[in-house]
């Protein structure tokens, strides 16, 4: 893969100066990476690319961002034969030194690295670059086969890492499994992550927990996915009750996004339901809330208008419709109200009891 990577940069190079030579206006083409631009490939289990392009062409308004994508692919290109890699933030900070082509901020400098790697049709790391946040944890009944430093196997045991957990590490392609457990729990907070780690719910349950920290990590995503592939293995998702945690968290992990699209046939895990927090949860089991704020409304109502994943799901779109007219939210958190443990003794075994109570 590097090569075919290094002579899709080396052509797009030629390319540019063939034209420059031959005085005509060079052209950069990438896919359109938005929710508009996507479909969802129901059989499938993503988001696709509907294929819908933008063309940058060279001129005096565009010479500084088609100089930064160019210097961009040759940052890249050297990563690559050096075998080496640089963080989005470095790659950022080395930008410093490509005078007017340098940028002011990182997230454009991330935009110009996410149009490269559609262009090529590839993942961040096959270009060299790799995020800087953080992968996940994991707790439970997995052992991991990874590698050192010098190339040399590494066995890690997920049941013997104390009150920590085994943090999942940027590139997971290489890492290999054994598990004898029924489930992969993700979990969006890592507070929750952590009591239901401390108290060993992974025993109880013979699942492995992960924490996603928020919306997870490609690495994160690619982990849950290889895992449940390899081990067969089903993912539940356990998020805060709110039209983030079923948007932005949930349905990025099980279906991809619509600016990641041209990648999300590797980090989805199309496998993925939703045991909650479900707008049915904050009723039945009597939670504190808290009110929806307009970005909250606006998540809602944008999802029931435009989004293919809920488009395509009734039940999404029930959920979501009884959600803006309960106009509430609740976290988490917010089973406390019954018992710091009431989650572990009660909420989760009678939810994975039920899978009438889950979404898809």
């Amino acid at each position: 893969m590097p090569n075919k990577v290094l002579m899709q940069i080396r052509n797009t190079a030629l390319d540019v100066y063939n034209k420059i030579k031959k005085k005509k206006q060079p052209t950069l083409t990438t896919p359109i990476r938005a929710l508009s631009n996507v479909t969802y490939n129901v059989k499938a289990g993503f988001f696709e690319l509907n294929g819908k392009m933008k063309t940058r062409t060279l001129t005096a308004s565009t010479v500084k961002s088609f100089a930064q994508t160019l210097r961009m692919m040759a940052l890249s290109k050297e990563l690559i034969k050096n075998n080496d890699i640089a963080t989005k933030r470095e790659a950022y900070y080395v930008s410093k030194n490509w005078g007017d082509a340098r940028f002011n901020e990182q997230s454009d400098s991330d935009s110009v690295m996410d149009d490269i790697e559609a262009m090529f049709g590839v993942n961040r790391e096959q270009i060299g670059f790799i995020a800087d946040e953080h992968g996940g944890d994991v707790a439970g009944k997995l052992i991991v086969h990874d590698k050192n430093e010098k190339g040399k196997p590494v066995r890690i045991d997920c049941t013997k890492m104390g009150s920590g957990a085994y943090s999942i590490p940027t590139s997971v392609e290489h890492l290999k499994f054994e598990t004898s457990a029924k489930f992969i729990l993700a979990i969006e907070t890592k507070g929750m992550f952590e009591r239901l780690n401390r108290h060993g719910f992974w025993k109880k349950a013979n699942c492995i927990l992960v924490s996603m920290g928020g919306v997870p990590s490609r690495a994160c995503r690619r982990f849950i996915r290889k895992l449940s592939d390899e081990k067969k293995l089903p993912v539940y998702v356990f998020c805060d009750g709110d039209f983030y945690g079923y948007m932005n968290i949930y349905r990025t992990l099980k279906v991809g996004s619509g600016n990641a699209a041209h990648i999300n046939e590797y980090f989805c895990v199309p496998k993925a339901k939703f045991i909650g927090i479900t707008p049915k949860d904050i009723e039945e089991y009597k939670l504190p809330t808290h009110p929806l704020k307009e970005v909250d409304i606006k998540r809602g109502k944008d999802a029931l208008k435009n989004d293919p994943f809920v488009l395509h799901h009734k039940e999404w779109q029930k959920a979501i419709k009884k959600q803006l007219q309960m106009k509430v939210r609740a976290e988490q958190q917010a089973l406390a109200k019954w018992g710091l443990n009431f989650v572990i003794d009660k909420y989760l075994p009678e939810k994975l009891k039920n899978p009438k109570t889950w979404l898809p």
